[in-house]
């Protein structure tokens, strides 16, 4: 077993903005050292806090970026491209929601959008390796979602085929990503295609259990799908190599259940939390992180419907220090042992 010592951290996409401290590299990272985290999670499509394009040339830059955050009391932990890996698979649907995530210059034009996407993705392979990561979280993109459920029913062949042209366009960023000696950590999450257990399984077969395939954690999302998200970690230990720490709630009634009936967040039955104030049991999650020796990052992922941020982000460093297990290293009953002695083991068991 292993102690997750990497943590508190934190998720700076729900924190950057144009007003200080959160405007730039330097004062958001002396404002997460400042609270206690230890690391940071960096947006990498932020170009307030980030240059992409520079990381991935640039290993004099990458330096300088850890620098200043070590300076500052944190570590990077993981680039997040969950904004331009959304953009690798675009149901036409969602053309115009999602335009807003790329430049200018390839809005309305889906093909020069997802070239734009394909290129980010490659370039943040390259800067996690700049900065000596060896994971990174993003999203999967959606091409088979509006059809998640099936009324009308679905074609047959349709999720299928789907899911084969996933893998094609994932495939060749999952080489560039194992030649980088970066594991891409999908977070798991609806809107995307894979947003389950079974899901994840259909594009891992597709692109032949790629070593370099794996899962960005977050309970909140099983928790709002009623899927055993304990058990889950029993199934995909080995695929999950980022933990987003983030809590929820589902308090189903007799007017809605899991879908809502399309309500703002604040009134729907399933709705994220601050840390602590919802339901997940985390107590047992980091044990079973614990358990299975998990070498990444416990990093906070604010999201809550009714606290402010910045009351969020102080509360979720106690919190989550206060959830790290410090394994043991012997076993409670070793007072009563009695030392070890084959010959004696096969007298016990009348083989002597």
């Amino acid at each position: 077993m292993t102690t997750i010592n990497k943590g508190p951290a934190i998720f700076l996409a729900q924190f950057a903005g144009d007003q200080a401290p959160f405007n730039s590299w330097e004062s958001i990272t002396r404002w997460a050292g400042e609270l206690g985290y230890r690391g940071v999670q960096v947006p990498s499509n932020d170009t307030r806090l980030f240059d992409l394009a520079l990381a991935a040339e640039s290993k004099t830059y990458c330096d300088e970026l850890a620098g200043v955050a070590g300076e500052n009391g944190v570590a990077i932990t993981e680039l997040s491209t969950h904004l331009q890996g959304q953009l690798v698979a675009v149901h036409p649907a969602y053309d115009e929601a999602f335009d807003g995530f790329a430049p200018a210059s390839v809005r309305g034009n889906p093909a020069a959008r997802q070239q734009w996407a394909v290129r980010q993705m490659l370039l943040a392979a390259k800067a996690s390796a700049n900065l000596g990561l060896d994971a990174s979280i993003s999203f999967s993109g959606a091409l088979a979602w509006p059809f998640l459920y099936p009324w009308p029913q679905r074609p047959p062949g349709l999720i299928e085929t789907a899911f084969d042209e996933l893998a094609k366009r994932w495939l060749p960023i999952l080489d560039a990503y194992g030649e980088a000696g970066v594991d891409l950590a999908f977070e798991l999450h609806p809107g995307e295609d894979l947003f389950d257990g079974v899901t994840f399984e259909m594009l891992l077969e597709r692109v032949h259990h790629h070593p370099n395939l794996a899962i960005a954690y977050d309970p909140s999302h099983f928790l709002l799908q009623q899927l055993d998200y304990l058990a889950f970690i029993d199934l995909y230990h080995e695929r999950i190599k980022v933990m987003h720490v983030k809590d929820a709630e589902f308090r189903p009634d007799g007017r809605q259940g899991v879908y809502s009936g399309y309500q703002p967040w604040l009134e729907r039955a399933g709705r994220f939390r601050s840390l602590g104030d919802g339901q997940i049991d985390f107590k047992a999650i980091f044990s079973k992180f614990a358990q299975y020796g998990f070498k990444g990052w416990a990093v906070l992922e604010w999201e809550c419907c009714l606290k402010h941020p910045e009351q969020g982000a102080a509360e979720g460093v106690a919190f989550i220090r206060d959830h790290i297990i410090r394994v043991t290293d012997k076993a409670f009953d070793d007072f009563a042992g009695s030392g070890g002695d084959p010959l004696r083991n096969r007298r016990m068991l009348g083989v002597a």
